[in-house]
């Protein structure tokens, strides 16, 4: 396991956990925690790792941006402002590499906590967990890509209600919206995140890597182009080592074991 002092990043073979380590203060992000964040980020973004998974320590998965450490900053938007690039720069990562993030929201997500849930290739979500932006309560807006996630996801008209009235969204509400794939029984959130996990681990990582990047351009590119986009990507993993096996094993009735 990694040091560090506001997170925990343990591996398992291809697994990688990160866990925000500050249940005292709600998992607040403050300066710390998102340099750290996007350090275990790029630790992650490497062959070596399939899965990441994102879970929080105590009862949240993260309330977001810790405002008492805004406060004592002599000059607060400098200091936030470095913390949101740092947190981007995690998200980044996460984003772009191959290995699937899987966020485990074992609790409540507000604020950077909602936006860093959401960008989870899977999101698991306990039953009693809940979503809420609550950015504009406190005078503040949106960061940690949710103005480019949530519109994506839910609809511009949607985005505008979460982020205008902090509505709080329940773990059922939030998977009926599409910003959950599954919601689990408090009890059992650990387990089937861990099941989920290994299913991932035993994918393919750079068929996975080209689902992300394929989708991240989606909405910005024409018909033609996205489908140019797709024909050189298949043909890449067709010759690839991961693409012959995986064709291969079909072909003879067995299992693919992908790098």
């Amino acid at each position: 396991m990694s040091e560090y002092d506001t997170i925990k990043f343990e591996r398992s073979g291809a697994i990688a956990q990160i866990t925000l380590n500050r249940p005292d203060a709600a998992n607040g992000m403050n300066a710390t925690m998102t340099r750290e964040l996007a350090d275990a980020a790029k630790q992650c973004d490497t062959d070596a790792t399939k899965v990441v998974v994102i879970t929080g320590s105590g009862r949240f998965f993260c309330a977001g941006g810790d405002l008492k450490d805004f406060a004592t900053a002599p000059d607060r938007g400098q200091h936030v402002k470095g913390v949101a690039d740092d947190l981007h720069r995690a998200i980044s990562s996460f984003a772009r590499m191959n290995a699937v993030l899987i966020t485990s929201v074992n609790g409540t997500a507000a604020g950077a906590g909602f936006s860093l849930a959401v960008t989870g290739d899977l999101v698991l979500a306990a039953e009693s967990a809940s979503f809420t932006m609550a950015y504009t309560r406190v005078g503040l807006s949106p960061d940690g890509s949710a103005s480019y996630f949530l519109p994506r996801l839910i609809g511009v008209t949607r985005a505008k209600e979460l982020m205008l009235t902090n509505r709080t969204l329940p773990a059922q509400e939030a998977s009926q919206w599409g910003l959950v794939t599954e919601v689990v029984a408090d009890a059992e959130l650990a387990d089937r995140t861990a099941q989920l996990a290994d299913q991932m681990a035993a994918s393919c990582a750079g068929s996975n890597g080209g689902v992300k990047q394929l989708l991240l351009g989606t909405f910005k590119n024409g018909l033609e182009e996205q489908m140019e986009h797709e024909s050189r990507l298949i043909a890449q993993r067709a010759n690839s080592a991961d693409g012959r096996e995986g064709v291969d094993a079909f072909l003879a009735k067995r299992k693919a074991e992908f790098a």
